[in-house]
């Protein structure tokens, strides 16, 4: 049984997202053992406290520098115990030491496919605001794994979703989350609790 935890900073609708896949049975093999947000009052620990999932706020408003953040962050994560680090929109930059402790197995959900509109300054309604800036016609999710660099981590998954005339960027992306975000990461949550997929050397590997 992969032990995942998911680190939110926002509403949470990829949150939701895994946790009615895991309640349908489409994600199997897994047991979500933990929420945790950097913002204390946002809906996702609601949606995670609903489900009888643990659910906690690690803010860094509540620390008198980023590394006491950083060590109290870590320290939240290791004492759940996971064998997978879900990223779902966690806008805050994730620990060198965590990255190093959990080395292949830190997974994120970024909106766009990358390398299009990603690395420092792209996250949320940005990204969108960005493609559509540049006149892109197609847009997308990736799933990756997380390393040191911002959004440089070994693809596991993308889908794309076609830009539509009229769209603005709250429309664009509210379809890149229903079309791509919400069906890319159980899938991806799946795959590695079933071992379609790991990471090896660096690099991606589906099973045979």
């Amino acid at each position: 049984m992969l032990r995942v935890v998911v680190l939110v900073s926002g509403g949470g609708t990829n949150l939701q997202a895994i946790i009615d896949a895991v309640a349908a049975g489409s994600v199997t093999n897994t047991e979500l053992v933990g929420v945790i947000s950097n913002n204390k009052t946002v809906k996702s620990l609601e949606r995670a406290r609903s489900a009888g999932i643990p659910a906690v706020s690690v803010s860094p408003k509540d620390y008198a520098d980023r590394d006491l953040f950083n060590e109290a962050l870590l320290a939240k994560v290791d004492e759940l115990q996971p064998d997978l680090v879900v990223l779902a929109g966690f806008l805050v930059a994730i620990p060198p030491a965590m990255v190093e402790r959990y080395s292949g197995r830190i997974i994120n959900i970024h909106p766009s496919l990358i390398p299009s509109f990603c690395g420092v300054g792209y996250y949320g309604l940005k990204v969108h605001e960005r493609a559509l800036e540049r006149g892109v016609k197609v847009t997308g999710a990736t799933v990756h794994f997380v390393t040191e660099g911002m959004d440089e981590g070994p693809i596991i998954a993308q889908k794309p979703v076609l830009v539509e005339e009229g769209d603005t960027p709250e429309v664009l992306q509210r379809r890149v989350m229903e079309q791509a975000e919400w069906i890319l990461l159980p899938q991806a949550i799946d795959d590695i609790a079933n071992g379609r997929i790991r990471i090896e050397n660096g690099k991606v590997v589906q099973a045979q």
